[in-house]
């Protein structure tokens, strides 16, 4: 009976049924749905199926395998701290969101086809947005406009590529588009540009990208994800990007577009991070950069870099989620999360300070912490593969984040000068959250291997050591010097001072300049219209003015004609008739 119930089912109808509840009973249900969920997932049996035959249509429900069950894990896992978290909160339409949202995205990554992976696919999209709706402002609500939009148009992107292909192929299935071979997940309509790629590919490519935050499809994320509310923010964190690198995993690892499409992904989100005041926009950034990493980790698709990208993903989900924790509760406590207006918090919220800290490290991959047993993977894939422009630019990247989430978040927050704001710690359940996840933090940058076997691929047979001289040496090297040059541009008085601004991001496109050139076109339009209208009306009055004139008494037919003219224009009007009829 138990393997009848698909995974993230227990955490869509349980998040359904809570406003049915007592207060209560609802604040218990948020935090048992996702153990109960995590339990019963855990029991399905690798390689288990569950499929429907729907409208003749064969669809699988449930599939499980190593890749998809990793990443079910980290989702209940998340969903488990992000209730704990939003304990405090009283509010039903967040905790409603935020389980079937968690659920959907569960449900999607256990999909078997290509209809039921689009039905979870938009089920997140649409619990998502009344994370941001919830925070009630006019700001927010228009945000969550332009976040739907966003969403649904991925996913109307995804369903038409799976009609296209099921036209192509008579299959819905998921399956055939990954094949493992020379020791590389390449999907089976793998290619290198996209000259080669069908219709359904690039259909399906674009609706992952939209998810994943491609370079010019990115910023609904850096204007969603900081509209939210407290808790919401940590929810969002957590499944929308992640579920589309799963999709990227299942179905274009060893796609080599994806490599400099990730490159660039790591690399320009680092200079909108160091100049943003909005510190929760600022590790908005910071996760644009980091899903940099598992693209190019897709992109690349030998074993070695799918199993950094599922362990990348992994503890990013963690760490992620700690930083906005974090920040959250400085949001919950001061009111604002602009680096300009905080500082010298670390005495009111010390134990935030030190959870944040963690998160810090852990972003940054120092040794001892999860980011480093898992970025290391990626960025050793890349150079085994030759691929030496994307390395280098990966390993800026990497000095880059230490220096806006490692560094600035948590010195700006809790350190630089004294803000004169006297707050409290945070609460006790936001406390009890940020404590797990730090302790997993340091957990599995530690004891890593629990992890490693979770992954796709045998990690024994790569013969991968995280802590190695090579990688131990080189991050510390990166790190010290990242450190020093922030110190360096700081006495200096060099770095970017956290101002009150706006920075212009490639929204600008779509929310202020094809606006204003929607607006002037429209205006030239009406004038031209009206220029054309007048012109158009004067000539027309003219030629009935002059019509009337004609006909008028003493006007050249307004009087009778003589009997010979009256015949000559018969005459000439007979035979022109004539002529077109015989035309």
């Amino acid at each position: 009976m138990i393997e009848q119930i698909p995974p993230g089912l227990i955490l869509i109808v349980g998040g359904l049924l809570l406003p049915l509840m007592p207060k209560e009973v609802r604040k218990v249900l948020l935090v048992v749905l996702p153990a109960a969920g995590l339990a019963h997932m855990i029991q399905l049996p690798t390689d288990h199926v569950l499929a429907y035959s729907v409208f003749d249509y064969d669809l699988t429900m449930v599939k499980v395998d190593k890749l998809s069950r990793i990443f079910g894990i980290i989702f209940h896992i998340a969903a488990f701290l992000t209730a704990i978290y939003t304990l405090h909160e009283d509010d039903p339409v967040q905790q409603v969101a935020g389980l079937t949202y968690s659920g959907g995205a569960i449900a999607a990554v256990f999909a078997g086809d290509l209809i039921t992976l689009f039905v979870f696919w938009e089920a997140t999209a649409i619990t998502s947005v009344f994370l941001i709706w919830a925070s009630r402002t006019e700001r927010s609500y228009k945000t969550g406009m332009r976040y739907l939009v966003m969403q649904v148009g991925s996913g109307v992107l995804l369903l038409a590529g799976a009609i296209v292909y099921f036209q192509q192929t008579g299959s819905v299935d998921i399956e055939p588009w990954t094949d493992l071979g020379h020791h590389q997940m390449r999907g089976m309509f793998a290619f290198d540009s996209f000259g080669e790629a069908s219709l359904a590919q690039l259909l399906i490519f674009f609706a992952f990208g939209i998810k994943a935050a491609f370079p010019l499809l990115h910023n609904w994320l850096q204007d969603a994800y900081p509209e939210a509310t407290v808790g919401g923010t940590v929810w969002l964190s957590a499944f929308t990007t992640k579920l589309a690198i799963y999709a990227l995993c299942r179905m274009y690892a060893g796609s080599d577009v994806l490599i400099p499409i990730g490159a660039t992904m790591t690399a320009f989100p680092i200079f909108y991070a160091v100049i943003e005041n909005d510190l929760r926009k600022v590790l908005a950034y910071s996760l644009n950069n980091q899903l940099g990493y598992m693209v190019v980790g897709v992109g690349i698709g030998t074993e070695l870099a799918i199993n950094g990208t599922a362990s990348h993903a992994f503890a990013h989900i963690l760490y992620k989620g700690l930083l906005f924790m974090g920040m959250g509760a400085v949001l919950y406590r001061a009111g604002t999360v602009k680096g300009s207006e905080l500082g010298g918090l670390w005495r009111q919220m010390p134990y935030t300070t030190v959870f944040t800290s963690v998160g810090a490290a852990a972003i940054s991959a120092f040794p001892l912490f999860s980011g480093f047993v898992s970025k290391s993977m990626i960025l050793t894939a890349a150079a085994n593969e030759q691929h030496i422009i994307t390395f280098c630019i990966l390993l800026f990247a990497s000095a880059g984040v230490f220096h806006h989430s490692g560094i600035k978040i948590p010195y700006f927050a809790f350190f630089a000068h004294d803000s004169g704001k006297k707050v409290k710690e945070a609460p006790l359940n936001m406390l009890i959250a940020m404590g797990i996840a730090a302790a997993l933090c340091i957990g599995i940058g530690i004891w890593y291997q629990p992890l490693y076997d979770l992954l796709p691929f045998d990690m024994n047979a790569l013969h991968w050591v995280p802590y190695d001289t090579a990688h131990v040496v080189t991050q510390l090297q990166l790190l010290l010097y990242s450190a020093a040059a922030f110190v360096f541009l700081q006495k200096m008085g060099w770095y970017p001072p956290e101002l009150k601004s706006t920075n212009v991001d490639v929204e600008w496109v779509y929310r202020k300049g094809l606006k204003d050139v929607a607006l002037a076109t429209g205006r030239a339009l009406d004038v031209g219209y009206t220029t054309f209208r007048d012109e158009l009306f004067g000539v027309a009055w003219g030629i009935v003015e002059r019509i009337k004139r004609w006909h008028s008494p003493g006007g050249p037919l307004g009087e009778p004609w003589p009997i010979g003219a009256a015949a000559i224009a018969a005459a000439i009007m007979l035979i022109l008739f004539l002529a077109l009829g015989w035309l």
